[in-house]
């Protein structure tokens, strides 16, 4: 497996991490506009897997299928902080908004320093990652 190769499987990780979040954030949670949310949120994700799983395809390699251990780690954790709060949506709104910090440093790193096709692969995807990550972060700092 080539270097840009195996740097792209893992974005699709970090990205896949983030919409499993969403998605058992969205069976989770109560208020409807939180559930519509974390399915556009998780919609996204899954547009950019995507599109990251076409790149990998094209380099005639096989694509990410799974996510990681710490994306697992980060939705028991917000179910456990959720089942001790009053207000579980204020909890997975905090845990997803650190989510996204990480989907976002994970696809800035892959753009520094890198072959110069990988970066542009890459910031192909940043629009999207980046509103992704300051919508989250809005919705944190308005509560």
């Amino acid at each position: 497996m080539s270097t840009k190769t195996s740097e792209l499987n893992e974005l699709i990780e970090v990205t896949r991490d983030g919409k499993r979040f969403y998605e058992h954030a969205r069976e989770e949670v109560k208020d409807v506009q939180l559930k519509a949310l974390f399915s556009d949120m998780a919609q996204a994700k899954t547009e950019v897997i995507a599109a990251l799983e076409g790149k990998v395809a094209a380099n005639n390699e096989s694509p990410a299928t799974g996510g990681t251990m710490g994306g697992k780690m980060r939705q028991m954790y917000a179910d456990t902080r959720a089942a001790l709060s009053s207000d579980e949506g204020a909890t997975y709104i905090a845990q997803l908004e650190e989510a996204e910090d990480r989907i976002l440093h994970a696809f800035e790193d892959a753009m520094d320093g890198h072959e110069p096709d990988l970066r542009a692969e890459v910031a192909a995807q940043m629009p999207k990652v980046r509103a992704c990550h300051d919508r989250m972060r809005d919705l944190k700092k308005a509560q």
